[in-house]
């Protein structure tokens, strides 16, 4: 039974206006009517028709309970007085209600109660958990700040240091750079130690166990994987970024003498491209941030950075239980779905992010009659990164069962001739781990990506 908050003490009277009902929906004949027939069927709707009339066409006895959905809030009135259009049983319903401060918008559902020639609003239903996550993931939205680039600061900070905030009057050049703090240096030091790096995996290590528990490692170490460990064990020093940063900002308001509560009034710096096309997922690669700039961050400039950095992994986190909750569009909804960003540091000590989707499909080519051919999942896995030579690279990897098929795309004309020359090593290399290899090719430029779009609250995940 879905939870129901009361919207007041007791239930509030919701009058029907005696007068035509609302147009209700129809459904088309297949053949004419004469035109007699549509002209009385009109004039009869026209007909004033009683608050009786109008729940008795909704089947609802006296004292009955039933669900509803605000269509839509017609008319806010003076006095807390609201004319509200409801869905009842697939019927529409105006009524008059004085809700009060009950906030009511249209998508809500209510529980109502018919009381003689009335409507009684007994309760308003609590939202359900997709639409609590749709609306975190809009206020989220705006306030993405692109991993790389983030990272790129936060370890030229660890040399460089941080520059006070200007007070009031205050020359910049009497601010003096100050070093991290011990905490902060010691959370960013950690992260940096646990980056993969362009080595950790070597070419045709796949089928060797060492290199896959490193893999494998490296994703339960991140995002809500890592979260639902330190949830089940709270003591847990685990190397993830977002609780990494959460460490850097509690010490960096320490140092300024601000508790955590603070941290909510600081107001995140957002990337560009990010604010263009914030669910694009892969994004669409875009050139490396320029090398750190000599001049020393400030303090509340690093605070809005990484406050933008943990929107950007919480919009992440977000993004892949709607796509997973999705129950409408063309396309069928994946059973699950992760979006994950996987930083990693080149030879250089420069910080780069992988961008990973794992999709898992129920496999529609399957027997329903054979049980365990019906529980066959397909799973489809894209990449993307950026290398330093062969520039941006996107893979396309689906798995069902024994099979594989693989698509690569380079942008770089000479990258794509030599992933082209590997294919039949690659070909070879699936083979060895006895998978049977379907389709595999290299195409010049990038995938179309998948934007998922939020309108009105509503959530459109359709490509």
């Amino acid at each position: 039974m879905p939870n129901t908050k009361s919207p007041d003490t007791k239930p509030i009277a919701m009058k029907l206006p005696t007068g035509p009902q609302p147009p209700q929906p129809t459904v088309p004949s297949s053949s004419p009517q004469p035109s007699s027939t549509a002209e009385s069927q009109k004039a009869v709707a026209d007909l004033p028709v009683s608050a009786r009339q109008q729940l008795d066409a909704l089947q609802l006895a006296n004292r009955q309970t039933t669900l509803a959905r605000v269509a839509e809030v017609i008319n806010r009135q003076a006095g807390e007085r609201s004319e509200l259009l409801l869905d009842v049983r697939g019927k529409s319903l105006t009524v008059d209600a004085a809700i009060g401060k009950t906030s009511l918008e249209p998508g809500d559902w209510v529980k109502i109660m018919r009381a003689g020639n009335e409507l009684q609003l007994m309760g308003k239903l609590a939202p359900a958990q997709a639409t609590v996550v749709a609306r975190a993931l809009a206020q989220h939205l705006p306030w993405q700040q692109n991993l790389e680039s983030g990272l790129s600061r936060m370890l030229a900070s660890l040399n460089q240091g941080l520059k006070p905030d200007p007070s009031p009057g205050q020359l910049p050049s009497a601010r003096v750079t100050q070093p991290l703090p011990e905490a902060a240096r010691q959370s960013i030091q950690q992260v940096l130690a646990n980056l993969p790096t362009a080595t950790s995996l070597k070419p045709g290590s796949g089928g060797q166990e060492q290199p896959l528990q490193q893999v494998k490692q490296w994703i339960a170490e991140s995002g809500v994987f890592a979260e639902s460990r330190l949830a089940q064990t709270p003591s847990a020093a685990l190397p993830d970024l977002k609780l990494a940063i959460g460490r850097v900002i509690t010490a960096l308001l320490a140092q300024q003498g601000q508790g955590p509560e603070q941290f909510t009034r600081i107001t995140p710096l957002a990337s560009p491209e990010l604010v263009q096309a914030p669910l694009q997922f892969p994004q669409a690669m875009t050139p490396s941030p320029a090398s750190a700039s000599s001049e020393p961050t400030t303090v509340g400039q690093m605070l809005r950075l990484l406050a933008g950095m943990l929107n950007r992994i919480t919009v992440n986190q977000l993004h892949s239980q709607v796509l997973a909750a999705r129950g409408a569009g063309d396309a069928p909804a994946p059973l699950s779905t992760v979006l994950l960003e996987l930083p990693w540091v080149t030879p250089q000590n420069e910080p780069k992010v992988a961008q990973l989707r794992i999709d898992q499909h129920p496999d529609e080519r399957s027997d329903k009659r054979d049980s365990k051919k019906a529980a066959t999942s397909e799973w489809r896995l894209a990449l993307a990164m950026d290398l330093d030579d062969a520039g941006p690279l996107h893979f396309d990897v689906a798995l069902r069962q024994q099979s594989v098929s693989a698509r690569v795309w380079a942008e770089k004309q000479s990258t794509l001739r030599q992933v082209n020359e590997e294919l039949p090593l690659l070909r070879q290399s699936l083979t060895d781990l006895g998978l049977e290899v379907t389709d595999l090719e290299c195409r010049r430029g990038s995938p179309e990506g998948s934007v998922t779009r939020l309108e009105h609250r509503l959530v459109d995940t359709r490509a």
